[in-house]
């Protein structure tokens, strides 16, 4: 059974589509990028994914279960960092890290041992008890990043995760991206950066003008011509379609 399931999913924002029948699954220990460039749609079907954007048309299924009819059990499964990472401004690194827990479904005597395990994780104990507020963007980024790994999740949702990172927290997400495929978890890693996302993906899912047109090895040679290739070819089909 796959984490993630989308099937046939189609969605217009004033009249214009953003996603186009759109199939996609993600199955248990797969690292699955999905790249493109900007406004191509990725944003728009991660929200699909975990149920902020409802589609006009199609589905999607968490673990088996319509997204409509995922209970908490199910939700206590998913991470998830989308656009910019959600703090509260006025708590500490730590007091953020522990409502993540608890919100996840972490028990209150479980929650201080989750907290320090991701504050290690994303070496973040130098900021632990100062407020989000006084952060940089790219430590704030390792804080979304450790809220969405706390309660060690099945199911990874991560748009653009490498956003605001030095080269340091770069390599710090892969390794924990590696780690988690290995411990079984899914993950979805949407990116313009196919360089980085090649290193650690299983495949890679190429997504123009809101549809996927096509996938690439992620040990090929030259992929991002190939990436340019697809996209070129997507275009010219979107033409003569239209002819």
């Amino acid at each position: 059974m796959s984490a993630l399931e989308i099937c046939g999913v189609w969605h217009r924002f004033d009249d214009l589509p953003v996603l186009r029948n759109v199939d996609l699954h993600v199955a248990p220990g797969e690292v699955h990028a999905l790249i493109g460039f900007n406004g191509a749609g990725k944003s728009s079907l991660m929200r699909a994914a975990l149920g902020m954007l409802r589609p006009d048309v199609g589905s999607v299924h968490l673990f088996g279960a319509r997204i409509a009819d995922a209970d908490a059990a199910v939700w206590s499964r998913v991470g998830h960092l989308i656009d910019s990472p959600f703090v509260y401004p006025e708590l500490t690194v730590h007091e953020n890290l522990w409502a993540a827990a608890r919100l996840h479904g972490v028990s209150a005597d479980e929650a201080p041992a989750a907290v320090e395990r991701v504050v290690t994780e994303l070496q973040l104990e130098p900021w632990s008890g100062r407020r989000a507020s006084t952060l940089s963007l790219g430590n704030r980024q390792r804080v979304g990043l450790a809220s969405a790994l706390v309660h060690r999740p099945r199911l990874l949702v991560l748009d653009e995760p490498t956003n605001a990172l030095d080269p340091s927290g770069v390599v710090l997400l892969r390794e924990l991206l590696q780690c988690a495929a290995r411990d079984g978890a899914a993950a979805l890693v949407s990116s313009h950066h196919l360089d980085e996302v090649a290193r650690i993906a299983d495949r890679v899912s190429v997504m123009h003008a809101g549809a996927i047109v096509g996938e690439l090895d992620p040990q090929g040679v030259d992929l991002e011509r190939s990436f340019f290739a697809m996209a070129h070819a997507a275009d010219q089909a979107s033409q003569l379609a239209v002819r």
